[in-house]
């Protein structure tokens, strides 16, 4: 349109609500909003431009998959020799167990992957171990909020929550923030885990679902014309105008209200990112599609690079749901060779086949790829008697995550647990640790991402952690 014709749009019903939509979108913390972070991020030239988290709900068995212990086979069978009463919680100690999976060593780098993840023990060499993880709490719920947001109570901003607020939206049509859950079901503690917290509520997690309906509601139930469209939309930015300012404009109502014009731009842009017809065979035959096993998932690891490539700034992938009978998710109680084969199955080829599918398309230099479980298993199995049973128990004391892409030290390992793999002996990481050496990556500094709320500024890693630098490139 020219000059004239763009002026008489902006100026009447739906043009000036778009294009104010358009000039007040979501902006990084430069804005000098009350209460928002003060320098504006980022701080420094970030190694990463945006992350996806990949999240095992449930608590992955770090000795059955990349914390290989030769000791612990040698043990197997015998009783823990440990002055320390072993502090589990189902408080039933059996004997010690070797793992249900060879390891063995891999790539250049030459790191120990269990046949567990025989496709991401391929890409080794880009991954970046950390053997060493602290948890605080044993208990899946306190636990997941831990390794989302840092603190084990509701109500607090999760880390994407965090760095939509921090550095705002590059997408005008897609959140900045995504979630593409588990298929099946949700994680424990459900929404809570991508909740904005006290943060301004448009910097909450937006679901995505892989399978089916991709958001419930973004289409109307019943074709209309395109007039009537139109004119309602016009009512509703009217009416919307008037009692957000009679309504003080209150936070939540104002999010509300860009929810919604969000969602007009998200009816376009959600079918384009979903729709993976366009993707090669070979591509989709790269993250597992045709696989009984393996397509929910990699449709959701598919679904996330096209998200990234759109300019969403934090994808997370959940694998597992809650709690209950049979599992589905990573809590190997009864038998880990079941709970762990089956899971496993579900993620190990598309989430190998991401990392691969970044690498060509030169997305993972400036990417950061978490894979991240929020604690991990015991050694001993769990069993009232003294007995090899087939379970493990919970273990906050020393699991595994990996990190992969931008600004890392690739095909190296951080840290280490005991010969058992029972607790970290050698640097031990906590989740503040974790999430301030991700902040850094993308160019924030941990101590200066703030928010004044209830009389104190608050930030992602409380007033603890550290930036785990050996693992910098």
């Amino acid at each position: 349109m020219d000059r004239r014709e763009f002026l008489s749009w902006a100026r009447d019903g739906l043009g000036a609500t778009a294009l104010a939509s358009l000039l007040l979108r979501d902006q990084p913390a430069q804005a000098k909003l009350a209460g928002e972070s003060e320098p504006p991020c980022p701080h420094f030239a970030p190694k990463a431009k945006r992350a996806i988290h990949i999240c095992l709900a449930g608590a992955l068995s770090h000795v059955d998959s990349f914390d290989y212990k030769p000791t612990l086979v040698k043990m197997h069978g015998k009783s823990l020799q440990s002055p320390d009463k072993p502090d589990v919680f189902f408080g039933q100690v059996g004997l010690l167990r070797q793992p249900d999976w060879s390891f063995r060593q891999r790539g250049k780098s030459g790191l120990w992957v269990s046949e567990l993840f025989p496709h991401i023990g391929e890409m080794v060499d880009d991954l970046t171990i950390i053997h060493s993880m602290v948890a605080d709490t044993s208990n899946h719920t306190p636990a997941t909020f831990q390794e989302n947001s840092g603190f084990r109570l509701n109500g607090y901003p999760a880390l994407g929550s965090w760095l939509s607020y921090g550095l705002g939206a590059e997408a005008d049509d897609l959140p900045s923030f995504v979630v593409i859950p588990d298929a099946r079901e949700f994680p424990a503690g459900g929404s809570i885990n991508w909740s904005n917290g006290f943060l301004p509520a448009r910097h909450q997690g937006v679901v995505i679902r892989p399978k089916g309906e991709p958001i419930n509601d973004l289409f109307p139930s019943r074709a209309i014309s395109s007039k009537a469209d139109l004119a309602s939309r016009e009512l509703a930015a009217f009416m919307n105008a008037q009692h957000l300012a009679s309504h003080d404009r209150d936070d939540a109502l104002s999010a509300r209200i860009k929810g919604y014009e969000l969602a007009g731009r998200m009816q376009l842009a959600v079918p384009q990112v979903t729709d993976l017809k366009g993707e090669s065979a070979e591509t989709q035959e790269l993250y597992g599609l045709s696989g009984k096993e393996t397509a929910d998932f990699g449709r959701g690891c598919l679904i996330a690079r096209r998200l990234l490539e759109r300019g969403v700034r934090f994808v997370q992938l959940f694998s597992g749901g809650t709690f209950g009978s049979p599992r589905r998710n990573w809590d190997g109680h009864e038998n880990m060779k079941v709970n762990h084969g089956q899971e496993a199955k579900r993620i190990d080829l598309p989430v190998a086949g991401l990392l691969k599918d970044l690498k060509r398309k030169g997305m993972l230099d400036d990417t950061l790829v978490l894979f991240t479980t929020e604690f991990g298993r015991t050694p001993f199995t769990q069993s009232a008697a003294n007995v090899v049973g087939l379970g493990r128990d919970h273990n906050q004391n020393g699991f595994t995550v990996w990190m992969a892409g931008a600004g890392l030290k690739h095909g190296m390992v951080y840290g280490a647990t005991d010969d058992i793999g029972w607790k970290a002996v050698d640097k031990p990481a906590r989740w503040h640790d974790f999430h301030a050496t991700v902040l850094h990556l993308l160019g924030i500094n941990h101590e200066r991402l703030t928010y004044y709320h209830d009389g104190i500024r608050r930030r992602l890693t409380n007033v603890h952690g550290e930036v785990i630098k050996e693992i910098l490139a």
